[in-house]
């Protein structure tokens, strides 16, 4: 089997084979290379990214060769359904990275263990709440997957949240935290916004609020529903960690026909990776190997880095956007 641009080499192919003699005779078929859409496949360009330090060797999880797949967090499963998918053919076309995408996500929706990250933390204290008091809630470590079983997180006085999860001022259409509001903290109580703290800036560096104390879990009883749900995650319980966001190395959809005065490096995207420091991970991630790959909940799917220690690599994001276009 070759590319396609072998298939004028066929006729000398079969001469030497005939000339040769073979009992059964070999036959060269030829298919149209896997291109994919912000990619480049070109080993000299790929080359030349490495040498000249634009990505951090062959294994960059930016780049479309296998041990960088692999360190990115895709197994070697979704990458056999990607192609299955993608399907062989001897016509040039090109596949949209969202199918590459799809196949990880949709093989770690039902494998990964749900885990708890707060990659933007803001600190929480539940005035009403004991200080020297630790509790724990149950909380299942994968919904699609009943055998995967539960395990327990601390709930303490102090905690955090997503910076994102809070607004100063209500807002209409947002369910989250905001002074006066309620929201569930994930299988743990109610708690409702009292007030906020600033920075001279503006940035809020703490928020103040009050748990229901007999909601632990439950609905409260007088009826009231709360529309919204956030993660969290003890101050006192927690690791921190740096997360490796990563995105497109191309801004550029189709990379195999640029004009003749641009070449690839005029579609580099800048913002193809993006280094999150101190967020704040729950203890059991501790125990994470290079390698282990988790759903952080609300915020996509990530694995420990193989190569630097403390790190967990972005796979994919929750929101399926290949299926969208299929529709």
């Amino acid at each position: 089997m070759c590319s396609i641009e072998f298939e004028n080499h066929r006729p000398l192919y079969d001469w030497v084979v005939n000339k040769i003699g073979f009992e059964k005779k070999p036959h060269q078929y030829e298919f149209a290379r896997l291109n994919v859409t912000h990619t480049v496949m070109s080993k000299r360009y790929l080359r030349s990214l490495v040498e000249q330090g634009v990505v951090d060797g062959w294994d960059d999880p930016r780049m479309p060769t296998l041990c960088g797949l692999r360190r990115r967090g895709y197994t070697a499963s979704s990458i056999i359904e990607f192609v299955k998918r993608a399907g062989v053919s001897k016509a040039f076309s090109i596949v949209d990275i969202d199918l590459l995408e799809h196949c990880i996500r949709d093989e770690l929706n039902f494998n990964a263990q749900r885990r708890i990250a707060v990659i933007d933390p803001v600190k929480v204290v539940i005035e009403n709440y004991p200080e020297d008091k630790t509790e724990l809630f149950q909380i299942k470590n994968n919904p699609n997957d009943p055998e995967a079983g539960e395990r327990q997180i601390p709930f303490t006085r102090e905690m955090y949240v997503e910076r994102s999860d809070f607004l100063k001022e209500k807002s209409p259409k947002f369910f989250r935290l905001y002074p006066g509001g309620e929201v569930r903290l994930m299988s743990a109580y109610i708690i409702k916004c009292t007030g906020f703290e600033i920075d001279a800036e503006g940035n809020v560096t703490l928020i103040r609020c009050e748990a229901d104390l007999e909601t632990g879990g439950k609905n409260p009883a007088d009826g009231r529903k709360i529309k919204g749900t956030i993660h969290w995650v003890s101050a006192s319980n927690c690791i921190d960690a740096d997360i490796m966001k990563y995105g497109l190395l191309f801004n550029e959809e189709n990379l195999t026909a640029l004009p003749e005065d641009k070449s690839y490096g005029d579609y580099l995207n800048p913002d193809s990776i993006k280094k999150i420091s101190g967020a704040k991970l729950e203890l059991s991630l501790s125990n994470a190997k290079p390698g282990d790959k988790y759903q952080f909940v609300r915020n996509g799917y990530f694995c420990r880095d193989t190569k630097n220690a403390g790190t967990f690599n972005s796979i994919v994001d929750l929101k399926d956007s290949y299926t969208i276009k299929e529709k």
